[in-house]
């Protein structure tokens, strides 16, 4: 049974999930206050859950520095990006930017770690992106999750920059994974060094890091279902999978968001998938299938 692959793909559900979930909350708080409040409880979650299962027993600090500079990275840099873009593109456009990941991290995993993948893992990588790629350009009639704010050119390349982020994180997670790290103390590891970075910006001042709303009850229980669901689950499934599986094959797994989400949308907003969504979507599973084939 391929767990470390079937992990990658549990995040990926979760990830799906939480792009529909965050959009509101970004909207109401802006990104940078969406970010920090949700990192926040986040912390607290992860804290209690790691102190309650001794999980932190054992810990190798010679792992601390590569979590560390993962968690600056692949959350602080990675995830605040993700978000300016899901406030301009919408959960749907900004998840096949942020798919994009996948062969960034295949690439990296190859250059800098030498994890070559066989001619059947190159092929599903492939075909997984190519799938997500199409799902995405493929949609339907636009909808109140897929309208752009601001300046399309701009999106995009925060987009691209967030996928980067990710990639990078997950290339530097991935040695201190295999060496034994437990997952759930990874990620409480790197959202706390997101936080700090998160709470050390907004002491400047800067107008990019003002709070744009009043978080009330509402927003805040979404913003926590959200960071559970996201970072919680979705993060501590995604370093788990980083212990026995490849980068690029894990970043590949996990970027099918925008492929889980296709009946998600269907379900919310009532409009059914193009064809052309549910041919990429075929390609897509055609892809996953070669990687857990392999």
């Amino acid at each position: 049974m391929p767990i470390h692959e079937l992990a990658a793909l549990g995040a990926a559900i979760c990830w799906a999930v939480t792009g529909l979930l965050s959009a509101g909350p970004v909207a109401a708080l802006g990104p940078f206050g969406f970010n920090l409040i949700r990192q926040g409880i986040v912390v607290a979650m992860l804290a209690v859950l790691v102190a309650a299962t001794g999980r932190w027993r054992g810990l190798d600090p010679a792992l601390l520095p590569p979590l560390l500079w993962s968690g600056l990275i692949g959350i602080f840099l990675g995830d605040t990006l993700l978000f300016f873009a899901l406030r301009r593109l919408g959960p749907r456009r900004t998840g096949a930017l942020f798919a994009m990941n996948a062969p960034m991290a295949a690439l990296l995993g190859w250059a800098v770690l030498g994890e070559a993948l066989s001619w059947q893992g190159a092929a599903g990588v492939a075909l997984c992106s190519a799938g997500v790629a199409i799902c995405v350009l493929g949609r339907g009639g636009v909808n109140r999750f897929d309208t752009v704010q601001g300046h399309l050119g701009a999106g995009v390349a925060l987009g691209l920059l967030a996928a980067l982020g990710q990639a990078v994180g997950s290339l530097i997670a991935r040695p201190a994974m295999a060496a034994g790290m437990d997952p759930m103390t990874g990620s409480l590891i790197r959202v706390a060094v997101a936080v700090a970075c998160l709470a050390a910006l907004m002491a400047t001042r800067l107008p990019v890091t003002r709070i744009t709303g009043r978080p009330t009850a509402p927003i805040l229980g979404q913003v926590a279902l959200s960071g559970f669901l996201a970072m919680v689950v979705g993060m501590t499934l995604l370093l788990f999978a980083l212990q026995g599986g490849k980068v690029g094959i894990v970043s590949t797994l996990s970027a099918l968001s925008p492929v889980a989400i296709l009946p998600v949308l269907w379900a919310v907003t009532g409009e059914r998938p193009s064809a052309a969504s549910w041919v990429g979507a075929l390609i897509a599973v055609t892809g996953m299938a070669l990687i857990f084939l392999r």
